[in-house]
């Protein structure tokens, strides 16, 4: 299929990624959502759906793909919290709606006569809140999520990215255990025995599915130029003297070219859609 990939800059949105090609499909576009950059404190937006910690270089991770990105700006609230979800004005799942209804709409492959896309690719692992939401808007709109991640071993998965080349660093930490000062920064290789120490000391989800931390992807195979930050900054959220939330501002980044060649998507041109 013909896929649109929803990412949030995180390691998950990219691991599905490589597994929808991996299965044969062919990442097309890419798709976010990002807080109102006029908006108090937009870098951490109280969201039920989306991480908007590292929004601001998400045009850089496009780049970095050779794809053409969407993004549009998250205009409503968690309005519908229920178990189930049922369309509601003004709630945040509408801007998804609106988004893949607009990739839906506007895509078409360079020299060619216009071609949908099919599916959607995923990276929601343990969230139910979350499944529920992105399935009834692909329902809505005729698409079909692809969610390779969902119910996986989350040990056997955080070891699988790091094996597969992922370079991800931590951008949020938000749990007890995880400091702002040490651990901001660190690449999930160099995280991954201290995380897999906080599992069994706190229960702390390996993979950051309880909220406990958010990562930003720098390099991965699918990358053609790999993203290198060349300064950023702490932001303290919430000094809490146990479980302290902070992430890191990614002020300024660069691309820099890979030696070797990305598989697939060398029909693809590099264009940004905002609204």
């Amino acid at each position: 299929m013909r896929v649109a990939a929803l990412i949030s800059g995180g390691k998950d949105s990219c691991y599905n990624m490589m597994q929808c090609i991996a299965a044969g499909h062919h990442i097309v576009a890419l798709a976010n959502l990002r807080p109102d950059e006029n908006q108090v404190d937009s870098d951490e937006l109280d969201s039920y759906m989306y991480q908007t910690v590292g929004h601001h270089a998400i045009d850089l991770y496009a780049e970095a793909m050779a794809l053409p990105l969407y993004r549009r700006t998250i205009r409503g609230s968690s309005l519908e919290t229920g178990k189930m979800y049922t369309t509601c004005e003004g709630d945040e799942v509408e801007d998804l709606y609106e988004l893949l209804k607009l990739v839906k709409e506007q895509f078409v492959i360079p020299s060619k006569e216009k071609e949908e896309i099919e599916g959607v690719s995923v990276g929601a692992i343990l969230s139910d809140y979350q499944r529920v939401r992105v399935e009834n808007v692909c329902k809505r709109l005729n698409l079909q999520p692809l969610t390779y991640l969902w119910q996986r071993n989350q040990e056997d998965l955080l070891r699988e990215m790091i094996a597969s080349n992922i370079e991800a660093i931590i951008i949020k930490v938000a749990a007890l255990g995880l400091d702002p000062d040490k651990h901001l920064g660190k690449t999930l290789h160099e995280m991954e025995p201290y995380l897999f120490e906080l599992s069994k000391k706190y229960g702390v989800h390996v993979c950051g599915e309880g909220g406990e931390y958010e990562t930003f992807t720098l390099d991965c195979p699918l990358f053609k130029k790999k993203i290198v930050v060349d300064s950023s900054e702490v932001v303290i959220h919430s000094a809490d003297a146990f479980a302290p939330v902070a992430y890191l501002r990614l002020s300024e980044l660069h691309l820099e070219e890979k030696v070797s060649a990305v598989p697939g998507n060398d029909e693809t041109i590099n264009y940004i859609h905002n609204s």
